[in-house]
């Protein structure tokens, strides 16, 4: 009877003391979250909302190009026309030493440093779709090998009817 006593009462200690160390360890989620809620006056959103944050031009050998990328926008602007530009200029895809440059359109307006109208009060005052265009504008030379990237900024810009 003591025997079966002690062992029971071991068999609860390790039960116990085993739920104790599986109690130590935890798993944990990082969890980041943010939304956008546009303005009902003005916007001008990426159809796909990852667009922009991981984007790959492909090296087709065949034909030494990049491949283009492409996204369509919703824009709206209900007290004007929408104007766009490049924060500090052309962009280009560069490795730290050489560079490719890159063509973006906006609703077929080539953008650069100035602003410029992509889209008028006409169409952007009930609310319209414009795509962004963004290729190499030239074809990579021989020596250009290894990893390019590029980061830059367009801003659009809301404005107002005269």
């Amino acid at each position: 009877m003591l025997k079966q006593i002690v062992s029971g009462t071991a068999l609860i200690a390790a039960a116990l003391s085993s739920s104790l160390v599986f109690a130590l360890d935890d798993a944990r989620s990082s969890i980041h979250i943010t939304a956008t809620i546009p303005t009902k006056q003005f916007h001008v959103l990426p159809r796909n909302p990852d667009f922009g944050k991981d984007e790959v031009m492909h090296y087709n050998p065949v034909t030494n190009s990049l491949s283009p990328l492409r996204q369509t926008f919703d824009v709206k602007n209900t007290d004007g026309s929408v104007h766009a530009y490049i924060l500090g200029g052309q962009a280009s895809l560069t490795n730290g030493t050489d560079a490719i440059p890159l063509l973006t359109r906006f609703n077929n307006v080539t953008l650069t440093e100035f602003p410029q109208e992509v889209v008028t009060d006409a169409a952007s005052t009930p609310g319209t779709q414009a795509d962004m265009l963004i290729m190499a504008s030239t074809v990579p030379l021989e020596s250009q090998v290894g990893q390019y990237t590029a980061d830059f900024t367009v801003i659009f810009d809301a404005v107002p009817r005269p």
